[in-house]
C-alpha cells in the first residue's frame, strides 16, 4: 500500500468530514459483521446460510 495515498486520503477527510448518516452506516455495517461473526462463532449459525466446500481451489 501506498502511505502518501492514504494521507492524502486522511488529510481530505479531515477538511471535509463525512456527515452523521454515513458515519452510522458505516457503523451499522460492522456492526452486524460482527453480530454474524458472533452467531458463527457460538455455533447458532443456521446450516442453510453456510456454504459447503467444493471441489475447486478453494
Amino acid at each position: 500500500m501506498n502511505n502518501l495515498t492514504w494521507l492524502i486520503r486522511a488529510s481530505r477527510w479531515v477538511r471535509n468530514p463525512p456527515g452523521p448518516r454515513r458515519i452510522k452506516l458505516v457503523f451499522g455495517i460492522i456492526a452486524a459483521g460482527l453480530a454474524m461473526l458472533a452467531l458463527e462463532k457460538l455455533g447458532w449459525w443456521p446450516d442453510w446460510a453456510t456454504l459447503e466446500r467444493g471441489r475447486g481451489r478453494w
